[in-house]
């Protein structure tokens, strides 16, 4: 895995480590954006965080799979609060890897077991995974990590 690039602006707002897993375990929408042939491609997207590597559930037919096929480069972001002093959030840019089968079928897969786990813990509400053998996983791996949490500046 390549070095992580240290944060350069803001580090007085900075999420240490802790607080940017606290944060990624508690939201629930990311947004994705891509590289495809006309240009910039955005779309939200449920996701799970292991402490190092952002999981994607991802359609394999949607533009988003096409783009990342062609062009792992990606950028996601997952924000949030309202008021200025309650803005804060997580921008991870990075590279993604495909994981398991494509498409994902219920066969056992020990690599994505914990991450399934979560997952479904996350968004289904119990401890067993869907597969709809249309989608599969994407596990992005953070090049740039930049955070912000604008309740640490004075008020």
């Amino acid at each position: 895995m390549a070095e992580l690039k240290p944060q350069k602006r803001g580090r007085k707002i900075a999420m240490s480590a802790g607080e940017i897993s606290a944060f990624l375990d508690g939201e629930h929408t990311c947004r994705v954006a891509t590289i495809g042939p006309d240009g910039p491609h955005a779309t939200a997207l449920w996701f799970a965080w292991d402490g190092t590597s952002l999981w994607l559930y991802s359609l394999t037919g949607s533009q988003r799979w096409a783009d990342l096929q062609r062009d792992p480069r990606i950028s996601v972001l997952v924000d949030a609060g309202h008021h200025y002093l309650e803005l804060r959030g997580v921008e991870i840019s990075g590279t993604i890897d495909v994981v398991g089968n494509v498409p994902r079928t219920s066969a056992p897969d020990v690599e994505l077991a914990p991450v399934e786990l979560q997952f479904a813990r996350k968004y289904l509400g119990g401890d067993e995974m869907v597969h709809d053998e249309r989608h599969a996983w994407l596990r992005v791996t953070p090049r740039k990590i930049n955070s912000w949490d604008f309740r640490k500046l004075p008020g």
